[in-house]
């Protein structure tokens, strides 16, 4: 069951809110909602086995949230306005209290979130590499919302194009708010984003995942920031049976949950 809240400029989120113990945050990809990459993935029920409690909003434009169709409804400041603003709303307010997994576009927006948020704990970046950090994304910024705009898709001259839209599209995504977000565009991490990341961090990717750059570079951007791994392209990585272990595991190793009192105290 989801939940729902207002962000500060009055947008509705929707989000999960499952289990009990330590909170873990995750944020799903651009055309995706937290129950494709979090829940069919069985990352949420891993995680809520571990005795965590998870948080899985569906960010603004996608799934069950609001979907404004304005551009200045968008960009990285919005985005990352409503995580800050969902924390407060749980009333989370401990420093080093929550453990954040982004996946694709989810990650980009972490990576800005979490240098500037001192309630984050540690962080996984998922389904990115080197290209949100060389600059090389800039030529593509608008790509897929220009191609959301066209009203006859025939027009789109570029066939893997017109497949991407006709992927978002089959998932039920309003093409005309998800076109507003892409052209707003969601802002790459700057080196000082990076370099002042401040938490344990893990980059995640798939081992034939050839959109994303090399994980092993952006990880060095990134001080102690380690590097896993799992089959799969950028599509497939989120589902492989891998992606929820590497995800638990690496939690698990930051931050154990507390251990149960023996009913019997130790002599």
């Amino acid at each position: 069951m989801l939940s729902r809240f207002r962000s500060t400029d009055g947008t509705e989120i929707a989000y999960l809110d499952e289990g009990s113990g330590p909170l873990v945050v995750l944020l799903h990809g651009l055309g995706s909602e937290h129950r494709e990459n979090w829940v069919d993935s069985g990352v949420v029920a891993g995680l809520t086995r571990a005795g965590r409690r998870v948080v899985a909003p569906d960010s603004r434009g996608h799934g069950r949230s609001a979907k404004p169709r304005d551009q200045a409804d968008y960009g990285t400041g919005a985005l990352v306005g409503d995580l800050r603003a969902l924390l407060d709303h749980l009333g989370v307010s401990e420093a080093r209290s929550v453990d954040v997994v982004g996946y694709s576009m989810g990650s980009i927006v972490a990576s800005r979130w979490v240098p500037a948020d001192d309630r984050a704990r540690s962080l996984v970046l998922a389904g990115v590499g080197d290209h949100i950090a060389d600059g090389s994304r800039a030529s593509i910024t608008g790509i897929v919302g220009t191609a959301l705009l066209a009203d006859d898709p025939d027009t789109i001259g570029f066939a893997p194009l017109r497949e991407v839209r006709a992927s978002l599209l089959a998932k039920g995504n309003d093409r005309l708010a998800l076109a507003a977000l892409d052209l707003a565009g969601v802002d790459d991490p700057t080196p000082e984003h990076l370099a002042g990341m401040g938490v344990p961090t893990l980059v995640l990717a798939g081992a034939d995942d050839d959109l994303v750059g090399s994980p092993h570079d952006l990880a060095a951007r990134i001080p102690g920031a380690t590097v896993a791994t799992i089959p799969g392209d950028h599509l497939t990585a989120v589902v492989s049976a891998e992606f929820p272990v590497a995800v638990c595991d690496f939690i698990a190793s930051v931050t154990p949950t507390p251990s149960t009192p023996s009913e019997e105290p130790t002599p």
